[in-house]
């Protein structure tokens, strides 16, 4: 990414006895729009402008500087936006995107406290098109595994490894901060991943108590209490908006690609469960009640094409199925999505996207399953389609 850096001797600041160490502050972002087409939106088709479908719309601050011996101070803080209107992201925080600093040694790794990502989004997400050419929309349904990074984990302490012959390491760990109940809205979460040559793999894990407030709650406007009860933070998707009083979320997930020349083969797979499902303490119960654990099991596949140096193509194949509820058959969705690019330079590019989903069986609220796309309105049959055609610019 390109950026502009200012280099400065911390002498120069004023900070006794480090003369000779120098700091660097980059400043960074990203800006994407686009046209969307949708088959179905609520029963309607729909046309419309929307911010930052394949990447947030985001600009940041990265720090760091050197203290000597290997050692580095460093910090970052990433705000998110809409483009559209000038509005701020995740809930109005001012810097919802991230939000850390800490220490990095060359040898021993990197220790950051703040608002940051979990293990699952730093090793496993590569390998799924939801962070490449796909954008959010090709999230799995829900996004319940964290394969788009919705949600990220405040009050968290997380380690990274350096790099060991293509083999890295990390884990995080949230304080709930309850009084009396240390477990309460805890996090934690731990991964690994490899690269040697053409191949790369990893795996990450997630858990998370009272994930509708810790997890989905995090944005800055909770959810009002009744009675005691959390309201529902979970989105609008009816994919998950139904399991806001799951006890704990757990999410484990695998990915591996391999390059063949201009080609990239990728695939994931994920098992996320929520737990304990009709606890009042984490948020509302659906009428007549909810139990058991939603376990849903998602599998893709995707291509990566580099046709030539500024035109890319790809194509995807999802299936999600869900299980494990009482008194609900189960959903299943499937979807296939393609995607081109092309650069008009080393930070401009123009994109399209193009998704068809198709679901059945039953969803999260006890209803018929209708197609739910992520990030965009849910379907009001079993079936949806989406095209978008947008231009990004890095700086």
């Amino acid at each position: 990414m390109k950026a502009k850096k200012w280099i400065v001797l911390a002498g120069g600041l004023g900070l006794a006895g480090a003369a000779s160490a120098q700091s660097s502050v980059t400043l960074y972002g990203l800006l994407d729009v686009g046209i969307n087409y949708q088959s179905n939106a609520n029963g309607k088709q729909l046309y419309n402008m929307t911010s930052g479908m394949l990447n947030g719309d985001r600009f940041g601050l990265l720090g760091k500087e050197d203290l000597g011996g290997g050692l580095s101070a460093i910090f970052r803080l990433e705000n998110g936006f809409d483009i559209t209107n000038g509005r701020l992201g995740q809930g109005g925080l001012m810097f919802g995107r991230q939000a850390y600093v800490g220490l990095s040694s060359q040898s021993l790794g990197t220790v950051t406290l703040g608002r940051q990502y979990d293990a699952i989004v730093e090793f496993v997400n590569p390998f799924a098109v939801a962070n490449t050419w796909g954008g959010p929309p090709l999230a799995h349904p829900g996004d319940v595994d964290q394969m788009a990074h919705t949600n990220r984990v405040n009050n968290s302490i997380k380690y990274m490894s350096q790099d060991y012959g293509g083999f890295r390491l990390g884990g995080l760990y949230s304080l709930g901060g309850v009084a009396g109940d240390v477990t309460r809205n805890q996090i934690y979460s731990v991964g690994a991943g490899y690269k040697h040559g053409p191949f790369a793999a990893a795996v990450g894990y997630l858990n998370v108590r009272e994930p509708n407030v810790s997890f989905w709650g995090d944005t800055g406007s909770p959810a009002a209490t009744t009675g005691g009860v959390p309201g529902a933070n979970f989105g609008g998707s009816p994919v998950t908006t139904g399991f806001a009083s799951a006890h704990s979320l757990q999410a484990l997930a695998v990915g591996a690609q391999y390059q063949v020349g201009p080609v990239l083969l990728a695939a994931n797979y994920s098992n996320t469960q929520f737990r304990g499902l009709g606890d009042r303490s984490a948020g509302p119960v659906p009428a007549g009640g909810i139990g058991g654990t939603a376990r849903f099991n998602t599998g893709e596949f995707n291509v990566t094409w580099q046709a030539m140096p500024s035109v890319l193509l790809g194509a995807v194949y999802q299936y999600t199925k869900t299980s494990g509820v009482s008194g609900h058959t189960g959903a299943s969705y499937n979807e296939a999505g393609v995607g081109a690019s092309y650069s008009l330079s080393k930070t401009t590019q123009l994109y399209m996207i193009g998704i068809y989903q198709k679901a059945s069986g039953t969803d999260s609220t006890g209803r018929e399953a209708v197609a739910s796309i992520y990030n965009i309105t849910p379907s009001s049959t079993n079936h949806q389609a989406y095209v978008r055609l947008g231009i990004q610019k890095r700086f």
